[in-house]
């Protein structure tokens, strides 16, 4: 528990009332962004994360198309990369007070097309969960062999580390699993990703999948079963729950933060914390939120 005192020490202010996060968030100057995305109609996108030239197969056709269930999973946002390249960096402050390490097992929900976060986290982790409705995994796949291919390439080349992780040849610790957050359970993640029993997730990662009200709920409780499952663990530590966005509706947003408030200690990561493109005036915000005992 020492590294999340640390962790908690670090991130400051823990925000007490979510309606003036809200005020003091969108009353800053928020640049256009559009809906968000980094190109809409392209079939591939060049990427560089972390000096790390990505290729991203993504579907113009599927985003444009009125499947029931949505579709803003089949392109890339541009909150994507900036918040890969924080989380997995040698300067993250996951990293540098100890809530992950080479050990740990990450899940992410709404992962997209992309895997983007993914292949920039898995190196440095035990196992990773990347979960999305399945409509995705024709592009997320690919994408994900296809770029664990390229960093494989990128660390040989640096000569850090070797080219494996905790679990084989880089990128076979990413396991890509269907969860709806209306219709799925979270308690058999652990199993179907190999955890021991015992295990349980160190982090939940979501990334920009803040953007329309009726998802709130059911993503706060995703959030909230997936970090009960560390309950009674012999290490005491939490889960962390890490969420970043694109400041859109503010109502959107506060509706988010009241939900997510009742059940998870929440702060905003400051700025000093972050890297040049998620800080104040980027029109993106990084929250952390610990499980509130008692909260749902």
């Amino acid at each position: 528990m020492m590294a999340f005192r640390s962790l908690i020490s670090a991130l400051g202010r823990e925000i007490e009332d979510p309606e003036e996060e809200t005020f003091l968030l969108f009353s800053q100057d928020i640049p256009s962004q559009n809906l968000g995305f980094v190109d809409a109609k392209a079939t591939n996108l060049e990427i560089t994360v972390s000096n790390r030239d990505l290729t991203i197969a993504q579907s113009p056709g599927l985003l444009s198309s009125d499947r029931e269930g949505g579709t803003t999973g089949a392109v890339v946002w541009k909150i994507t990369p900036l918040f890969a390249e924080w989380v997995a960096s040698d300067d993250s402050l996951l990293f540098q007070h100890s809530a992950l390490d080479q050990h740990s097992t990450v899940l992410e929900l709404g992962c997209g097309i992309s895997g983007i976060v993914a292949v920039s986290i898995a190196p440095r982790i035990g196992k990773y969960a990347a979960t999305d409705q399945d409509y995705v995994f024709k592009w997320l796949k690919p994408n994900i062999t296809n770029n664990s291919a390229i960093i494989s390439k990128h660390v040989k080349k640096r000569g850090k580390t070797p080219a494996t992780t905790a679990c084989g040849p880089m990128g076979s610790n990413i396991k890509v699993i269907a969860l709806d957050w209306e219709t799925s359970s979270v308690s058999e993640l652990p199993t179907l990703i190999g955890m021991e029993p015992g295990q349980f997730f160190d982090a939940v990662v979501a990334c920009d999948c803040v953007y329309n009200e009726t998802l709130i709920e059911p993503l706060v409780r995703t959030c909230a079963e997936t970090c009960q499952l560390a309950k009674g663990s012999s290490t005491g530590k939490p889960t962390v729950c890490i969420i970043a966005q694109q400041l859109r509706s503010d109502r959107v947003f506060e509706t988010w933060l009241i939900a997510f408030h009742k059940v998870f200690r929440v702060w905003r990561v400051p700025d000093k914390l972050l890297n040049k493109g998620l800080r104040e005036g980027s029109g993106f915000v990084v929250h952390i939120g610990m499980f509130r005992e008692g909260g749902a």
